[in-house]
């Protein structure tokens, strides 16, 4: 068995790597379905060099199969949003504190302790979407913050804006975050000039408003909110971990998260630094389904570790992850 508190504290690149190897054999070991897609590239743990020779799972297996490394029971089901009549994505969980402990200890990583925030979500409420893992993770950060004004506000728009104000009034740390059309919709009816405030976009305009490029949205938020910068969160149903952006598109991952990117017209090939490419990602904390996933999104990856998101493959859905179509 794989020591889980393990993942959590890789403090090193050789710590991740030899993670990402013991974490590929058990997933090879104990994933039908990864199994199958490695045996027909003729990949064997013994044939692993490096993280660059670990096959990548394509994403929308979780749309057909129930990927899963463990036998034990499913706790949660997380879903994709999709469009309607369209075959959505499910997540099964069989550890949910797996995750809970991958956003706390990440969001702590790049924000400090919850509970010096008040949280204001500009999201569905948990009833409304139970089978969001963005919902649940804010959902459990509302919770953790402990402060009365917390909460969900998609539909109380007048409410929300008068206590932003309040709070920036007592100068009170705060963390606005909300999908894009919601935070569209705020700035228009009301003005602001926050100086305590962080805003944070999840992306998408759920066929609410026309899609439009990460760095209009951004310079508009701006504007509106009278904020330097606009940060971002980028997750994804079939993952456990958020990268974090806190300005200019430009993301980091948390210790046990990597990103990497494809050849577009090779799948199969992992290219350098620099190239616009399909993004991989390699979540050590999908321990329990796979941890080695090829997405659909277009992205760059620089050569310290950061990225940044530039699409989506063509014929792809747009879903509810951090993402507008170009």
């Amino acid at each position: 068995m794989i020591d889980h508190n393990a993942i959590f504290n890789i403090k090193s690149t050789e710590d991740f790597k030899a993670m990402a190897f013991q974490v590929f054999r058990f997933q090879f070991e104990n994933n039908p379905v990864y199994r199958s897609f490695c045996d027909l590239l003729y990949k064997h743990p013994s044939d692993i060099r490096n993280i660059n020779d670990i096959p990548f799972l394509p994403i929308q297996f979780f749309k057909s199969h129930d990927v899963l490394s463990t036998t034990k029971a499913v706790e949660k089901i997380f879903t994709s949003s999709g469009t309607t009549g369209s075959l959505t994505s499910k997540h099964l969980i069989t550890g949910i504190s797996l995750y809970e402990k991958s956003y706390r200890k990440g969001f702590k990583q790049f924000y400090g302790n919850v509970e010096d925030y008040v949280i204001l979500a500009l999201l569905p409420s948990y009833l409304e979407r139970d089978g969001s893992s963005l919902i649940y993770m804010v959902n459990d950060l509302i919770e953790t913050s402990n402060r009365p004004e917390s909460g969900f506000y998609l539909d109380n728009l007048e409410e929300l804006s008068q206590i932003i104000q309040t709070l920036e009034r007592k100068k009170q740390k705060t963390l606005l975050i909300g999908v894009s059309f919601a935070l569209l919709d705020l700035v228009e009816s009301f003005q602001f000039n926050l100086n305590h405030t962080i805003v944070m976009e999840t992306g998408g305009m759920k066929g609410r408003r026309k899609e439009i490029i990460r760095q209009e949205l951004h310079n508009i938020l701006k504007t509106g909110f009278g904020v330097e910068y606009i940060h971002s969160e980028y997750g994804m149903t079939e993952l456990l971990s958020q990268a974090y952006s806190r300005g200019k598109g430009v993301f980091d991952c948390p210790p046990w998260m990597k990103v990497l990117t494809r050849d577009t017209e090779d799948a199969l090939a992992l290219q350098r630094s620099n190239k616009t490419g399909g993004i991989n990602i390699i979540d050590l904390a999908n321990i329990n389904s796979c941890s080695f996933i090829a997405t659909q999104d277009l992205g760059k990856v620089f050569e310290n570790g950061q990225f940044e998101i530039i699409g989506r493959f063509d014929n792809s859905d747009i879903r509810g992850c951090n993402l507008m179509a170009l």
